[in-house]
């Protein structure tokens, strides 16, 4: 489950609108509605420890590997790389969608997939440096 799904679903049990969560977090409705829509990620690692607190939960258990993938693909690289990212974990999580990979294997499928995407956008860098 996405970081975007567990805060809905963290919020509803707690019986919290959003603008309640958004408050006692120190965000703004709409950045927390961005949350929750899957729009964006806490820039701030203290919000993670705030939604953590509010909800009693780690803030490992918040974030799936796909979610670090997609930050990760953020500082790394930008909103572009970002989307690109998003993109490959979108298209990547319909493979399993059967549900014949173990959740180890699924993993190291996404691990290898992010690898390959970062060493395409190296070579990638290096071949426009070349060319010019």
């Amino acid at each position: 489950m996405r970081f975007s799904e567990k805060l809905v679903q963290l919020r509803r049990s707690a019986g919290k609108t959003q603008e309640q969560v958004a408050k006692i977090i120190g965000v703004t409705c709409r950045t927390y509605q961005n949350y929750e829509s899957g729009k964006m990620y806490p820039k701030q690692t203290e919000v993670y420890g705030k939604i953590s607190a509010l909800f009693d939960v780690t803030a490992d258990y918040l974030l799936s590997d796909e979610d670090r993938y997609i930050i990760e693909a953020a500082e790394k690289g930008g909103s572009k790389s970002k989307r690109e990212v998003q993109a490959l974990v979108s298209e990547v999580g319909g493979l399993f969608a059967g549900g014949e990979l173990s959740e180890d294997d699924k993993d190291k499928v996404m691990r290898t997939i992010n690898d390959l995407y970062w060493r395409a956008r190296k070579t990638t860098k290096s071949t426009r440096r070349k060319n010019i």
